[in-house]
């Protein structure tokens, strides 16, 4: 009974709960303009070759640290320095959801590539902001709880304008199906108009150089920042290298594109999304420092579940037990992490010092990813997965340099 009122009391919380929503309004435009888009064109006739080039429109994610000193120095004059960005850029990709319905591909599909470009930029710059305000809004304690209600409403989000927008398309127009996700990413303000204010205001940058140059050298003027950034690249290393290939893994062994969809992503997710709940209700417990190391051996250690997976061969129960293991683990180490990026970023500069952190995860996706088709042929599955284990190894040596076990005061947000 105790633990149910812990757990209530840590999510309940409004500077908490709130992000659930702010979450969703974040995760909402990442699918529109993936899979979505790329359903929509290949239904309008539009050519694979030039739908591949659609892929470009991503570009915004990766880039986002070069206008995230804008939006730590302006502010727009309502709902304080971050909530009143998230609103604009709410309205802004509201208008721009809807107004892809009126566009026809096959006779303009020019000013779609703009459209979608325009909704990844403010998608963009909608994470930013919401990555400085999650950081600063929350007190040390709750960033863990933050970071899972935040992971809940993105990942619910990306269900429905996936999944549910393709379901959608079936029974009505594509013009009706933008402007319901235009409705709802417009109806996502209203969290915006309920969030709470930081309790503590940081003075902003007085100007555009301080805005470009100071996060840069209030970061790298710390202990061991080079190092840092090294740690944040390797931390999930060994999750990365196993995600990479499961999809082909599994198929490989002989489970049908239906049972990978069902097993793999659909209870993959909801197993992502306990994950990250009971992370950070357990970070809430026993502090970040300490909640990293477990996570960071449970990610590891999950990974021999689909090696074990490999060796029983083609087994539906093992496979949901290997997916639930590995995602319950990765949706724990995913908290964490979030939780620990908060604790680097001086609340003067969030938006800026979050966004350089941030991207180097994504370096990690994109880098990591390359060699593991070789390592897969060469080393079959079995071993290959044994060797991702391995792959978690850097991140859990750097632990002790920065989140000692014993830590009486874990790294707090300046």
């Amino acid at each position: 009974m105790k633990s149910f009122k812990s757990f209530f009391e840590v999510y309940g919380n409004r500077r908490v709960a709130i992000l659930t929503g702010i979450g969703f309004s974040s995760g909402l435009p990442l699918a529109l303009t993936g899979s979505t888009l790329q359903a929509w064109l290949v239904s309008a006739g539009i050519n694979i070759k030039l739908i591949g080039i659609f892929s470009i429109v991503g570009l915004p994610y990766s880039l986002k640290i070069l206008w995230s000193p804008l939006l730590d120095r302006f502010s727009v004059p309502f709902l304080g320095r971050r909530r009143g960005w998230i609103l604009v850029f709410q309205i802004l990709l509201a208008i721009l959801f809807i107004s892809l319905g009126f566009i026809n591909p096959k006779t303009a599909v020019i000013v779609v590539g703009l459209a979608t470009l325009s909704i990844a930029f403010f998608s963009a710059s909608q994470d930013i902001v919401i990555d400085a305000y999650r950081t600063e809004v929350l007190k040390p304690e709750e960033r863990g709880a933050g970071a899972a209600t935040t992971v809940f409403g993105y990942r619910i989000a990306m269900l429905v304008s996936g999944a549910l927008a393709l379901i959608m398309s079936d029974i009505m127009s594509w013009n009706k199906v933008f402007f319901v996700l235009g409705v709802i990413m417009f109806l996502c303000g209203i969290f915006t108009f309920i969030a709470p204010e930081p309790e503590h205001k940081p003075i902003p940058p007085k100007n555009i150089r301080e805005a470009v140059i100071l996060p840069f050298i209030d970061y790298f003027s710390r202990p061991s920042a080079i190092s840092m950034l090294l740690f944040i690249v390797v931390f999930k290393l060994g999750d990365v290298l196993a995600a990479a290939m499961t999809t082909p893994f599994l198929l490989d062994l002989g489970f049908s594109r239906s049972e990978v969809g069902l097993v793999y992503k659909a209870f993959g997710l909801a197993s992502t999304l306990i994950g990250a709940m009971v992370g950070g209700s357990l970070m809430a417990r026993i502090g970040l420092n300490r909640s990293l190391w477990i996570f960071a051996i449970l990610q590891a250690l999950s990974n021999l579940a689909f090696a074990a997976l490999a060796m029983v061969g083609k087994n539906y129960n093992m496979l949901v037990v290997a997916v639930a293991v590995e995602n319950i683990t990765g949706g724990m180490g995913t908290a964490g992490f979030v939780a620990f990026l908060m604790s680097l970023c001086n609340t003067r500069y969030t938006a800026t010092q979050y966004a350089l952190l941030s991207s180097l995860m994504a370096i990690t996706r994109v880098i990591a990813g390359v060699p593991t088709g070789y390592m897969a042929s060469s080393l079959g599955w079995s071993q290959y997965f044994i060797a991702t284990t391995l792959g978690a190894l850097p991140g859990i040596l750097l632990l002790p340099h920065f989140a000692p076990w014993n830590a009486k005061n874990e790294t707090e947000t300046k």
